[in-house]
């Protein structure tokens, strides 16, 4: 068998790469450590801006021509943290050397051992993790949320009157109208992107086992915990004051199971409209050139919202996988959490094809209101709950005798299929007032939609 050249083996990064990519430049490697040299450049700005450890500040264009180089992180500088790491054997190592080799070449020797100074590993990598995962979420993730959130309020808009059959336990009930219900997976989605806004993103600097004893040991006389919430603050980060040498992941934790109840709830949005469409709710519009099926050409499949099933099950194995992981850690360190870490990426990358599987399919359907119709005129029967509702406030207001008004309806409609006619005929015969007969003789399943609706203003 002839071997096949370099080939990628996950199909975030084959196959569906185009719909991902912008992950990448936060949760990839390169991203990673682009965040690592930005943090320890930035400690070394904050060092040398505020003289600590016999350090003076750098001349503007000396700090203006540092900050440029960490955020000009390309190929260049991965390229030489591979060379560097082949022979460290250690990844944070790797950085503090690249940014010493760039001091050297700007001639800032004399802050060289300032790089990296007072920090354990977990210092960079904490803050760097805080950084693209923030960045991540705001850049790439909830962007994208918003957008099927913004399709499913046009689509609930434009639906907002069109009457609909519901099915509770999968038999029909009192309908609703399609916008309502697709208004209400834009209101259990805009909740689970203000709960993710308000997510914290805490970082910890504080040394080797967060006691900054290290700090306290070069010079006794500094307000070290005073710098450190100087310094993670300054990144745009929460301050964690109380660590062992890890911060503790909890942020991490209840940001990966918001992700993944949004995920939830996006996945019962793809097996709903799944289902509407086998039911022919909503009709598909077919993709020129596209094929449904290998071997019957009627067919369009709604492969969108069964990938996205697909993946949005993958993304939450791994982001509840991590909620459980990383909030645990031996005693005070263990590495446990740096292999998880990596696979951030990988979970939310499934989610993000999710999403835009469903952005995707949302705008390949039409609803169908012929058929919408047809199912409401073939289930008057529906109209039962009305019927015996209205009977009991005329029996409470004094204006019907009439005994047990659920079982009389009971018996005329359940497990049968009745017309209007039949409703017509039992309603006229009722012992009520004129104005109640009229109200309900007035109904059809296509109106009894309460306020359906009006309901979908609360989303303003």
């Amino acid at each position: 068998m002839t071997q096949l050249p370099p080939q990628p083996i996950s199909p975030l990064d084959g196959r569906y790469r185009p719909a991902v990519e912008g992950l990448g430049d936060f949760l990839s490697e390169a991203g990673l450590n682009r965040a690592r040299v930005h943090v320890e450049v930035e400690w070394l700005a904050y060092l040398t801006s505020h003289s600590l450890l016999g350090s003076a500040p750098l001349a503007d264009g000396e700090l203006a021509e540092l900050r440029a180089w960490a955020a000009d992180f390309g190929q260049a500088e991965i390229d030489r943290l591979a060379e560097i790491e082949a022979t460290t054997q250690h990844d944070v190592k790797a950085v503090e050397y690249l940014v010493r080799e760039q001091l050297s070449r700007q001639g800032l020797d004399r802050i060289a051992e300032l790089t990296h100074v007072c920090c354990t590993s977990e210092d960079i990598n904490n803050l760097s993790y805080a950084l693209t995962v923030k960045q991540a979420i705001d850049e790439v993730w909830l962007p994208k949320l918003e957008a099927v959130i913004v399709e499913l309020a046009r689509q609930a808009e434009q639906y907002r009157e069109l009457p609909m059959m519901s099915r509770t336990h999968g038999q029909p009930a009192t309908p609703t109208t399609l916008g309502k219900e697709l208004a209400v997976f834009v209101y259990r989605l805009s909740r689970q992107v203000a709960a993710i806004g308000r997510n914290e993103y805490l970082g910890k600097f504080s040394g080797a086992t967060g006691t900054f004893a290290a700090h306290l040991a070069a010079d006794p006389t500094v307000d070290w915990q005073r710098v450190s919430q100087e310094f993670v603050e300054g990144l745009g980060l929460d301050w964690n004051p109380l660590t062992t040498q890890i911060e503790s992941h909890d942020w991490q934790a209840e940001l990966y199971r918001r992700v993944a109840h949004a995920n939830r709830i996006l996945h019962n949005l793809a097996t709903d409209i799944w289902s509407y469409i086998s039911i022919g709710y909503f009709r598909q519009i077919p993709v020129a050139g596209a094929t449904g099926s290998s071997t019957m050409p009627h067919k369009v499949n709604p492969i969108r919202f069964e990938n996205a099933e697909a993946n949005l099950e993958l993304s939450n194995a791994i982001l509840d996988s991590l909620a459980e992981t990383l909030v645990t850690s031996r005693w005070q360190r263990d590495l446990t959490d740096s292999s998880a870490q990596r696979n951030i990426g990988v979970g939310l990358g499934h989610s993000v094809l999710a999403l835009d599987n469903i952005r995707r399919g949302l705008g390949q359907i039409d609803a169908a209101p012929d058929v919408l119709a047809a199912d409401l005129d073939a289930n008057w029967e529906v109209l039962g709950e009305a019927i015996q509702t209205v009977i009991r406030a005329e029996v409470t207001a004094g204006r019907s005798t009439i005994s047990d008004p659920y079982a009389a309806l009971k018996e005329l409609t359940r497990g049968r299929r009745i017309g209007q006619a039949e409703l017509v005929e039992f309603v006229s015969a009722l012992e009520i007032g004129q104005d109640a007969k009229d109200r309900l003789l007035a109904l059809t399943p296509a109106t009894y939609i309460g306020d359906a609706a009006k309901l979908l203003d609360r989303l303003a």
